[in-house]
């Protein structure tokens, strides 16, 4: 699977949705099996596989290895990035943070593993991505700059997750490493502004990480959620209220016209990767006790997704406002991979935390069985008895038998939410 880092880029995904040339039909429905009453184990058995120790100068850390690959699951370096990064290594700390009641070696883990993260912070406050086989950080390729981008608001929400697990060495080095962040976006992501521009007739706005970015808008909330509850700061409050704001405006749709209250992700594109905003929203709604933020993720659980399980799954598309509707020109189906799903199935699961309504919890389901077969390849994606998640679908009858890191967490995180235990 080695290249397939390269999805997090804009660029590429640009080009791979302009170079559609005609429009594409959506996708026609796909079965839907009647969810398990039953929810695959949580087994950590092939993150542990990943999961290694090395040193960074003179301190050992840990990491896990990016690329997991078929048959017998040896690891891969790429060759412009590197074989362990900060984005990867955070989902981790996240995952073993949520498991009830760590015991030594999680513990041992959940400290290496945020030790790796602290050595990766540049001067300027932000995270370097990639690591290389020699311990040397990869401070040139584009995807591990250290800048507001992906791996550095994965790398705040990492850190605070791992707070209430560390020694209290790694503790403080923590606070002061996630505070240096905040700083940044503070600086960054100034409140006040109040920029929008239009593209293909939608209003956008410019206050979010990469401009418009309301995906990475919802990773940076993760990350400022536990920040705001451990200082309780005014200012970090007021930056959580303003990117939520920004993700109220990449609203589409509702119960009747499609996109049926998706969050855009970028400028006038969805694509199911990282799309975290209903769940973000619904956490920052909760602590901050914003309705607005609820109302708007419950109405992208209540009508988008039950849309994608009756129309088929899909991977990305363009919208355009035509003035009396909107229409997708260009659409993917593929590839699916889970971290496209389990953004969604974090939502529909908080919804169900929050609102105790049952309809909740069947949508969660239903979207799991992705994992356990009722997919466009018709095979199981996560594998409980070794912890596998496969990298994806491919294309129709087709997976990418691959195993790495991010497809791994991203699935456990899905799990882990369904067998009832939120993540930090």
């Amino acid at each position: 699977m080695v290249g397939r880092k390269t999805l997090r880029v804009r660029s590429l995904l640009c080009a791979a949705l302009l170079g559609i040339t005609a429009p594409v039909m959506l996708p026609v429905a796909i079965a839907q099996s009647t969810a398990s009453a039953t929810i695959p184990r949580v087994n950590l058995a092939h993150l542990d596989h990943l999961y290694a120790e090395t040193t960074i100068g003179s301190e050992r850390v840990g990491v896990v290895h990016i690329y997991s690959e078929a048959p017998d699951f040896r690891f891969a370096i790429e060759p412009r990035e590197g074989f362990t990064c900060v984005d990867d290594v955070a989902r981790a700390i996240v995952l073993l943070a949520a498991t009830p009641r760590p015991d030594a070696r999680r513990l041992h883990q959940i400290d290496l593993l945020t030790k790796f993260v602290l050595r990766m912070q540049a001067d300027n406050g932000y995270f370097h991505n990639f690591l290389w086989g020699d311990g040397r950080i990869n401070r040139e390729y584009r995807t591990s700059l250290a800048e507001l981008n992906w791996w550095s608001l994965r790398a705040l929400w990492g850190l605070e997750a791992a707070l209430p697990h560390l020694p209290a060495a790694t503790a403080a080095r923590a606070r002061t490493a996630a505070d240096r962040v905040v700083v940044n976006l503070k600086r960054d992501l100034p409140v006040d502004a109040k920029g929008t521009t239009r593209v293909a007739n939608i209003i956008v706005p410019t206050w979010l990480p990469l401009e418009s970015g309301a995906d990475a808008g919802s990773t940076a909330l993760l990350g400022l959620l536990p920040h705001y509850r451990r200082t309780n700061d005014a200012a970090t409050r007021a930056l959580i209220e303003r990117i939520g704001e920004g993700m109220l405006v990449m609203q589409a749709g509702d119960a009747q016209r499609f996109p049926h209250g998706v969050h855009l992700s970028w400028r006038n594109q969805w694509h199911a990767w990282g799309n975290a905003q209903a769940y973000a929203l619904l956490r920052a709604g909760k602590l901050l006790n914003r309705r607005d933020f609820i109302d708007s993720a419950l109405r992208e659980v209540d009508h988008f997704y039950p849309h994608l399980l009756k129309a088929g799954m899909r991977s990305a598309f363009t919208l355009e406002n035509m003035g009396d509707g909107f229409a997708a020109p260009q659409a993917q189906r593929f590839p699916q991979i889970a971290y496209g799903i389990s953004p969604m199935i974090l939502a529909a699961t908080e919804a169900y935390r929050q609102t105790g309504q049952p309809r909740y919890r069947t949508t969660a389901e239903r979207l799991a069985t992705w994992f356990t077969g009722a997919n466009d390849a018709g095979r199981a994606i996560y594998d409980p008895a070794s912890g596998r998640v496969l990298d994806g679908i491919n294309g129709k009858g087709s997976v990418n038998p691959n195993a790495g890191a991010e497809s791994t967490i991203e699935g456990l995180f899905a799990l882990t939410a369904l067998h009832g235990t939120p993540l930090p």
